[in-house]
């Protein structure tokens, strides 16, 4: 029997505990508790019961209620040692402290009575060892004038735990709903094993003999999350799954199902195992100044068919954009087949000429040559004070009626808008409504926690479909990006354009044709760019040539032909190099 679970999940999920240590026979537990926070609310909700009956009433409704539900749970299994078998000695335990509902829950047993003085801020109501340990903390960040799980400095917190862990067993998990601290006993008696649960998935069960715990009966949704158990949990659903074992003394810090910190005890201890760590979720990176760039770009079109084309028409948008932080010093286009033509300026900005042909072929070969400076050496260097930078942002009536078109996030049925949405307020949680914190995080977790797939989407693969099998190419990244910002009011813009990717391609998922990212629109910052598919900013390594809506408004090269024809057959090659 597991004595202690935690868990963290990037949004709301509503999963169904089978308390089988309850069924008739069974040796029963001294307690049992589970603590959550509905729909993230700062107020806590705990199911607790001391000296359950079998089949009880409460483990019934836990296993039953779909309103269970919230991106954080504890759940404790009580074998009594401090205190009577009551209400009052069982786990979790909650206490309110700078205007939110705070958890506490501990696995293991001290050996001495932990002293709290004579008048203490926070005063336990029961007897148990446990809840003197949470009422020392509270009143060790109460102290420290912070009011949030966030705010304590995690090597701090570490240092404490790691302190009183000397009067007996401590292993422990604290939360404040939207973050939560886990903590492996310093002598490794009670151990802590993480699970990371990656999507996409269709079903989730796991458990043992007295526990059971489905995390998709009420519906399989793509939630990342982190697990945390005091015993190994045996999949019940095919799904595999890989626990990692905490060094002893070990701090990790969850929030919105992600590993934000993981912090080794302040001594030396012995490794518990040699998997390797799992992978954080560092605070985001904002991006250094990048070089200047001149870059030399060719792009190669050719259209073949089975039959001649006799008439068709034809957009090119495959002139670079010319504006302060991207100069194009020459651009030549070149079509092997001969028609009429104009250059104009499209409703988004873009240079587009279009092409009429009248001429019979069987082959059209369509060549651009583009020499740019690319000068955004530091999209975020001008940070003027009145910046606004908080989630949501504030647009003025004439603000909103111009940036409407990149506002609206696509048509999608509600249940997915509000999916995408609760997934989008996960970022916006993790970082505290910090709008460029959100922006870089959300950047770099498509980059990380998406697998980039060729050949298995296709221009109608919707943002929701991205999401849910987390796979795809640089346009869905691209989607997946606008259709999250757009959600949380953000202006957000496809871009098509070039990538360079320098000599050795380090770390860098490849464009073999034109690459494709985000332009947000920042308020006294203007339109700044995001690569999900590198997980980065876009700087000088990017060269913008249309934006639009979608990619519809900015594709290189479109057409419709009217008469003739066939199978077509396309092949596209670029090469961007930077010129010496």
């Amino acid at each position: 029997m597991p004595n202690l679970i935690a868990m963290s999940f990037e949004g709301n999920l509503s999963p169904s505990f089978d308390l089988r240590c309850l069924q008739p026979g069974r040796p029963l537990p001294d307690g049992w508790g589970i603590g959550y926070y509905p729909g993230n609310d700062p107020s806590a909700t705990v199911f607790k019961e001391p000296a359950p009956a079998p089949g009880s009433a409460r483990s019934l409704l836990v296993q039953a209620w779909d309103r269970v539900s919230s991106s954080t749970f504890i759940l404790h299994m009580r074998a009594a040692r401090w205190g009577g078998i009551t209400d009052a000695n069982t786990q979790p335990f909650a206490r309110v402290w700078g205007r939110r509902e705070w958890l506490f829950a501990h696995s293991g047993s001290l050996e001495q009575r932990l002293d709290l003085g004579p008048s203490p801020r926070f005063e336990p109501m029961g007897s148990s060892d446990t809840e003197a340990i949470f009422c020392e903390l509270i009143k060790r960040i109460a102290a420290e004038g912070k009011r949030t799980l966030r705010e304590v400095e995690p090597a701090v917190l570490r240092d404490w735990l790691f302190a009183l862990n000397e009067l007996g067993v401590l292993t422990c998990a604290l939360s404040d709903g939207r973050d939560m601290a886990i903590y492996a006993d310093r002598k490794g008696t009670q151990p802590v094993l993480l699970w990371q649960l990656l999507p996409p998935y269709e079903k989730v069960v796991f458990g043992d003999d007295d526990l059971q715990v489905d995390l998709t009966k009420r519906g399989a949704l793509a939630r990342k999350g982190i697990i945390a158990s005091t015993s190994v949990l045996e999949q019940e659903s095919g799904l595999e799954a890989t626990w990692r074992e905490l060094a002893p003394g070990t701090l990790v810090i969850l929030s919105e199902g992600a590993l934000i910190t993981e912090l080794a005890p302040p001594a030396a201890a012995p490794a518990a195992s040699s998997s390797p760590p799992a992978v954080l979720s560092t605070p985001p990176v904002r991006p250094r100044t990048a070089p200047a760039r001149r870059l030399e770009i060719r792009h190669r079109t050719e259209y073949r068919y089975a039959a001649p084309v006799e008439r068709s028409t034809h957009l090119l948008r495959l002139h670079p954009m010319h504006d302060r932080l991207q100069r194009v010093a020459s651009h030549m286009l070149n079509v092997s087949v001969d028609g009429k033509w104009r250059d104009y300026d499209d409703v988004f900005g873009n240079r587009v000429r279009r092409l009429v042909i009248d001429t019979p072929f069987e082959e059209l070969v369509v060549e651009s040559h583009s020499l740019v400076m690319a000068l955004e050496m530091h999209p975020l260097e001008f940070r003027p004070l009145h910046a606004r930078t908080r989630i949501p942002l504030s647009w003025l009536p004439w603000q909103r009626h111009m940036l409407q078109p990149y506002l609206l996030p696509p048509e999608l049925p509600d249940t997915q808008l509000m999916e995408l949405h609760g997934y989008a307020m996960s970022f916006v949680e993790r970082n505290d409504y910090d709008l460029i914190d959100t922006l870089l995080d959300m950047n770099q977790s498509i980059f990380r926690d998406y697998a980039y797939k060729q050949g298995i989407t296709t221009l109608g693969t919707t943002a929701f479909e991205v999401y849910a099998n987390r796979h795809g190419v640089c346009q869905d990244f691209a989607n997946l990006f606008i259709c999250l910002a757009r959600l949380l009011d953000i202006p957000a813009r496809y871009v098509c354009g070039y990538l360079y990717t320098g000599p050795k391609h380090h770390n860098r998922a490849m464009a073999e044709a034109t690459h494709a990212w985000v332009q947000v629109y920042l308020p006294e910052l203007g339109w700044k760019g995001f690569d999900p598919t590198n997980g980065v900013m876009c700087q000088t390594d990017h060269v913008r040539v249309a934006v639009g809506r979608v990619y519809n408004d900015a594709t290189p090269t479109s057409g419709t032909i009217y008469a003739g024809g066939g199978t077509e057959t396309l092949s596209v090659s670029v090469t961007v190099e930077e010129e010496e």
